[in-house]
């Protein structure tokens, strides 16, 4: 069972490694990147690629470790008990499984996407080590223990926005997406846009390093912001020696699809308005 790419996601050779690495060791990969480098992408392409199911589980600042392994639903069980309802001799009726339960429970080997888990508060991760190591957990209200049949293959999502504890990273297989150089973008690109025009590409792409580049930008524009911005070129089918800036208009083509707030319009704008002084 190996990680290789494929069609429609472009992985590095270190990225492969790095895959095929974690579900060696049956440890966790924990992927760290610039949003916009295909973290996410990265566990769905590895359940397609392997032929396995992924179970996803999208992390928010309010979510908490307890929602992954179960809930338990007391109000609708005392809301049942004041009806007289039968389910309410159950507790069973009233646990809702989390995310890891399902892939606990999965029919064979999965694929366990945790996205974003620096959203959460700091202690998350630690509430998760055990059953991640252990691959089970309790049910104190049924008795019962739930284990993984067969561990899942679990990718770890971060966008830095928090540290992660010591305790946890030593538990993971850990791998950084490096923002893709020119060659890798192209290939990425060709994925998505088979057969555009090299001139239009090359052109568009030396623009858009130029701008990530540019000293005080707030937000680098990203891959998904790229493919944004040339799926609207390629709409209004603009030339390439239309992409092309000077100095009185130091803001790209349809530039809202790559700038997004307006400080770094307005330093662009300032770029502008600063070569114009110095014809």
């Amino acid at each position: 069972m190996r990680f290789e790419g494929t069609s429609d996601y472009v992985a590095t050779e270190d990225l492969t490694v790095a895959v095929n690495a974690a579900v060696t060791l049956e440890r966790p990969l924990l992927v760290k990147g610039e949003p916009g480098t295909g973290k996410t992408e990265l566990a769905r392409q590895v359940a397609t690629s392997l032929g396995l199911p992924i179970i996803e589980w999208h992390i928010k600042s309010t979510t908490r470790a307890q929602q992954g392994l179960y809930e338990y639903d007391a109000v609708s069980r005392l809301r049942d008990s004041q009806l007289g309802d039968e389910r309410v001799h159950d507790v069973k009726n009233y646990i809702r499984k989390g995310k890891l339960w399902e892939a606990f429970v999965s029919q064979g080997k999965s694929v366990l996407l945790i996205d974003e888990i620096d959203k959460a508060d700091i202690e998350f991760p630690n509430d998760l080590l055990q059953e991640l190591d252990r691959m089970e957990f309790f049910v104190y209200e049924t008795g019962e223990t739930i284990r993984a049949a067969t561990r899942p293959i679990v990718i770890i999502t971060s966008n830095n926005e928090k540290e992660l504890p010591d305790a946890f990273l030593r538990r993971c297989f850990f791998h950084y997406i490096r923002f893709p150089d020119m060659d890798v973008m192209k290939q990425i690109v060709e994925v998505h846009f088979p057969g555009i025009k090299q001139q239009l590409l090359t052109t568009a792409l030396t623009q858009f390093y130029e701008i990530r580049e540019q000293q005080g930008l707030k937000k680098k524009p990203s891959t998904s912001e790229v493919l944004d911005w040339l799926k609207l070129l390629l709409v209004e089918d603009l030339p390439p020696e239309d992409l092309r800036r000077d100095g009185a208009s130091a803001l790209p083509k349809l530039h809202g699809a790559l700038l997004k707030n307006e400080q770094d319009v307005a330093l662009f704008e300032r770029l502008a308005f600063m070569a114009r002084r110095q014809r």
